[in-house]
């Protein structure tokens, strides 16, 4: 595990909890001796964890920033270049581009767990932060099956359910549902913190602190994620923005909101019933294709089908 912040601590936790084989590192060195204190084998050098997963062909995953990739991807090329590689990073299309470029010989499928809290850092890590939580397996058509399958296997034993898809579809979706979000939030808190006094603030409930609760994120994390979607997100933006207009101008003219009001809460109803997925078991032999399409549906890949 390069990078043991919360996502990369937390897998680090639950794939030790699973019965696997875990190490690890950071570049902080109080990170890595919180992390040793609990335990876990964390050092601060990379080339030496990079040495060892190359001996034992480890599946490296990493866990740090889309910023931090090119240093990182330096490091494995020169000690682990055909290693097994996947990651946690938000973006893939940009991931997979910055692999191309700096390790280009890596065995690479990308991942995305789609888990996390407004915290950060070692010790907000938890071994179940990724129970039933959705976990995108990049699914393009050129990517190595056997290592595809390490990947969704590593999902499984952290209590995910694999959601196969494209990178770039992936960078869509996202923007939409993470990424925007993040941005909506920046503005409904600095909104309802403008002015010289506190008494909107001081009147703000759970509707307020719902809205604004990935706000509480570090900017340099929802910098490096939402700006590294810039294409996918500025379509999420331009779609909201549409939306926005439309609601002003029918306030303003006719002082209604029901389409707005109605649209939204339609919205709501159908990400509610995707909360309990088809859950499917895959026999291996599917393609990319087929795979990409179980996502499309909406549904999730649970293991292996016997």
């Amino acid at each position: 595990m390069i990078g043991a912040g919360l996502i990369g601590g937390s897998l680090m936790r639950a794939a030790e909890k699973a019965g696997r084989p875990v190490w690890g590192v950071s570049a902080s060195a109080g990170t890595a001796a919180e992390a040793h204190s609990d335990g876990f084998e964390v050092t601060t050098d990379t080339d030496d964890a990079l040495h060892r997963a190359a001996a034992a062909d480890a599946l490296v995953v990493l866990a740090v920033p889309l910023p931090a990739l090119p240093d990182v991807l330096r490091r494995v090329d020169a000690v682990a270049p055909t290693c097994r590689l996947t990651d946690a990073v938000s973006v893939k299309v940009a991931t997979a581009d910055a692999i191309s470029r700096f390790a280009p010989r890596a065995r690479y499928v990308g991942g995305h767990p789609m888990a996390g809290t407004a915290e950060s850092g070692w010790g907000a890590g938890n071994a179940d932060l990724f129970v039933d939580a959705a976990w995108v397996v990049a699914a393009d058509d050129e990517l190595d099956k056997e290592v595809w399958a390490d990947v969704a296997e590593l999902a499984w034993a952290c209590g995910a359910r694999v959601v196969p898809a494209a990178a770039d579809e992936h960078d869509l979706a996202v923007a939409k549902v993470s990424h925007l979000p993040h941005l909506l939030a920046a503005v409904l808190a600095a909104v309802g913190a403008a002015g010289e006094d506190d008494l909107a603030l001081s009147l703000a409930a759970s509707s307020f602190a719902d809205g604004t609760r990935v706000a509480g994120t570090r900017p340099e994390l929802v910098l490096a994620m939402c700006e590294g979607n810039r294409d996918a997100l500025l379509a999420a933006v331009d779609d909201a923005l549409g939306r926005m207009g439309a609601m002003r101008g029918a306030l303003a003219s006719t002082g209604g909101l029901a389409a707005t009001v109605k649209a939204g809460h339609a919205g709501r109803q159908r990400w509610a019933a995707t909360r309990d997925p088809q859950a499917v078991r895959i026999t291996g032999r599917e393609t990319f294709a087929q795979l990409r399409d179980l996502g499309r549906r909406g549904d999730v890949a649970v293991g292996w089908k016997r």
